[in-house]
């Protein structure tokens, strides 16, 4: 009798797993957009992280999105990509790693609102709680006093939290369509996304000068990683794990930008980052095992 609820325990863990290995990817953006690529040309970096990938999913899969799904697909990809993806480019550039990272660790306080608007979850005052918690980590961890905060920037910021949360309720409520792999699917956002950047990238900036070695090893990380395995990783995981666990694990993108900066950077690590550290991964546990089991307690 006990050991249905072990496998089925053992699953929603691997599946967690495996999906908070998008977000720690997604915490080497800042790193790569500021080391490696050519300041000024965030939609092309952009448009670079989501096409190319997207087309040879497509070409690849030979599966097209079919009747609702074509709509679909493009409100997934804007979310996901075409809006995400600029406005977290524009965040990097304007702002100090840790202002971002603390603007965007309200996600999960986003996604918990939204959820009760779009799905009528009810929004648990622990689960508001461990979202706070985040951004009290978050903040200690990655903010300095020399911080300065860029309007725009936090604007940007703000709405790539905005973006990813909303575009995690749909996901969410849509679900995928039968026969449908997490890879074919994913193809579709990216190319969607990527689509609609195609125009405003080489309207607005055009191709950066100069592309040399470095740039070039950015880009392709941010498209293959950043871009198809990523996110391959988050679709597959949201239909798997609950949308509040899920919302929580995006705390481990400050937490894998900071690693770096310390260990690649050297950057120093004080006191009251290490307490931030701690309340950080005290929200993530708490916010992203009781939403699984919040969601295993609905199933039974």
């Amino acid at each position: 009798m006990t050991a249905a609820p072990t496998r089925a325990a053992r699953g929603s863990g691997a599946a967690t797993a495996l999906t908070a290995l998008a977000p720690m990817i997604w915490g080497t953006t800042y790193f790569v957009t500021t080391e490696f690529l050519p300041t000024g040309h965030p939609l092309f970096a952009s448009l670079v992280r989501a096409l190319p990938a997207g087309l040879v999913v497509l070409a690849a899969t030979r599966v097209l999105p079919r009747g609702r799904w074509w709509w679909r697909s493009l409100v997934l990809g804007a979310l996901f990509i075409g809006v995400f993806f600029p406005l977290l480019f524009v965040a990097a550039e304007r702002l100090p790693g840790g202002v971002a990272a603390t603007v965007g660790a309200l996600q999960p306080i986003i996604v918990a609102v939204l959820a009760r608007v779009m799905l009528g979850e009810a929004v648990a005052p622990a689960r508001l709680a461990f979202g706070g918690l985040g951004v009290i980590g978050v903040a200690l961890i990655t903010l300095t006093p020399q911080a300065r905060l860029d309007p725009i920037g936090i604007l940007a910021a703000l709405g790539t939290a905005v973006s990813l949360a909303l575009g995690m309720i749909l996901a969410r409520r849509w679900g995928r369509p039968a026969g449908v792999g997490a890879v074919a699917f994913t193809g579709w956002q990216l190319t969607a996304g990527g689509l609609m950047l195609l125009v405003p990238a080489l309207v607005f900036e055009g191709v950066p000068a100069q592309i040399d070695a470095p740039a070039l090893g950015g880009y392709l990380w941010l498209a293959l990683f950043g871009g198809l395995i990523s996110y391959t990783l988050w679709f597959g995981g949201l239909g798997r794990i609950s949308i509040a666990a899920a919302s929580f694990l995006g705390l481990l993108s400050p937490v894998v930008a900071v690693a770096i900066d310390v260990l690649v950077l050297r950057a120093e690590f004080s006191g009251g980052q290490v307490v931030g550290l701690v309340l950080t991964l005290a929200a993530l546990l708490g916010g992203a095992l009781g939403g699984g089991r919040d969601a295993q307690r609905k199933k039974s």
